[in-house]
């Protein structure tokens, strides 16, 4: 499962950074300085999504508290930018499943040093 949230936090990264940019862009060009901060929060969510992913590989219970806290940032953000709740929904699934990826390997790691040696 960590390989799965690596690989989806990367990619979701990739795609709210590209949204988030033209979202600032369009927001500067229009005069409208909400949505201009609103996508500029954007673009700080998707480098959190990226960081999480790359975190996911290797540690995943930090990739867990990124995504956490990538999903706040999104959901600060959300008043202006609407679509920013539905980066804050797939932050909050992510960081459950960096959670729940970390719990199993810490069982693995608890049953296989609780085994007799043959």
């Amino acid at each position: 499962m960590k390989i799965a949230v690596g690989i989806i936090g990367i990619l979701l990264g990739l795609v709210s950074m590209l949204q988030s940019c033209a979202v600032a862009t369009g927001g500067s060009l229009a005069s409208n300085h909400d949505l201009a901060g609103a996508g500029s929060v954007g673009v700080l969510v998707g480098l959190l999504f990226f960081v999480g992913g790359a975190f996911a590989f290797g540690l995943p219970l930090v990739s867990a508290i990124i995504f956490v806290v990538g999903s706040l940032f999104a959901f600060i953000a959300a008043s202006a930018f609407i679509d920013m709740k539905i980066w804050a929904f797939a932050d909050l699934i992510l960081a459950a499943m960096a959670y729940f990826a970390w719990r199993s390997a810490r069982a693995g790691k608890v049953k296989t040093s609780g085994e007799a040696p043959k």
